[in-house]
Formats: structure tokens, C-alpha cells, sequence
């Protein structure tokens, strides 16, 4: 079991995005997701944000919130429990990353790219402004099985 936070960086009408292609063997490799990563030993969830951001990006978050977990269950990977924040306030410009591509994408753009069908979900949870929320996906291989958003099945 590991913990982890994920963040859309918005700016606009765009998202701050994360092309995942330099990483071997990673589960994300060639979909586009929000920056973040695992906790460090003692951090809180917002600490693990701020750190990862600075990280992958070299921006300094202003401005967040946190929206939802996301437990994810899997028969492949390990169970991964997802703190999910927004941000639409930061200092600096994004650099480079170690682990894909940062690029600045418009929102109705993202749909037509690679990614999870269990992000979908969250994002128009998030763009639909959605209070806090706890949602679960499970997983066989790449298909999503199974949604439940607090506790409600909705796949």
C-alpha cells in the first residue's frame, strides 16, 4: 500500500500536464496525468504536494486545495491511496522533468489524449466543482472494473 498526491495545475482554461514517457516500468508510461508522487517518511499530504510540485515542475504552489482520494486497487500494481488537490496559483515557470513531458494543455483538449478511464471520472468531478470527495477504481490490467464515488457504485 503507498500513499501519493496527484495535482492539475491550472492556469486559464489549461492544465498544467504530465506526458509520462522517461520512467522504466512505469505504470503511467505514455499517459497524461497531473504532477505529484509519493509521500516521503512523516509528510502530510499538503507537504508531499508542495515538495513533488517543486520537483517535477520547479513551480511553487500559492494556491490549492485539496478535492478528493482516490484509492486506486489493482491487480497488478499495488493498492495506492491518492490525495488530490487542484492549484490555480504558483510562482515561477515550468521546467524540466525527469519522468515525461510538462506541457500547458487546454482543457477540452486533455479528453482526446492518453489517459486512465478512472482520471475522466475525477476530473469532471473537478471541473464540474464537486465537493470533496473519496471515489474508488479497481482495475484489471488497463480496464477500469469497478467506480464507486463515497461509497456509491457508479461502474
Amino acid at each position: 500500500m503507498r500513499n501519493t498526491t496527484l495535482c492539475y495545475i491550472e492556469r486559464g482554461d489549461e492544465w498544467l500536464l504530465l506526458h509520462r514517457t522517461k520512467k522504466e516500468n512505469d505504470l503511467n508510461k505514455d499517459k497524461w496525468i497531473g504532477v505529484g508522487g509519493k509521500f516521503e517518511d512523516g509528510e502530510s499530504p499538503e507537504e508531499c504536494l508542495l515538495r513533488e510540485v517543486r520537483e517535477e515542475t520547479g513551480l511553487i504552489l500559492t494556491s490549492y486545495k485539496f478535492r478528493g482520494i482516490v484509492t486506486f486497487v489493482s491487480d497488478v500494481w499495488e493498492t495506492e491511496y491518492m490525495y488530490l488537490f487542484t492549484a490555480d496559483g504558483f510562482d515561477g515557470i515550468p521546467g524540466e522533468c525527469d519522468e515525461g513531458v510538462l506541457s500547458w494543455i487546454k482543457k477540452e483538449e486533455f479528453r482526446k489524449l492518453p489517459q486512465w478511464e478512472g482520471d475522466k471520472i475525477f476530473l469532471k468531478l473537478i471541473e464540474e466543482g464537486a465537493p470533496f470527495f473519496s471515489l474508488k477504481l479497481k482495475y484489471e490490467g488497463e480496464d477500469l472494473v469497478y467506480a464507486a464515488l463515497d461509497g456509491k457504485r457508479i461502474k
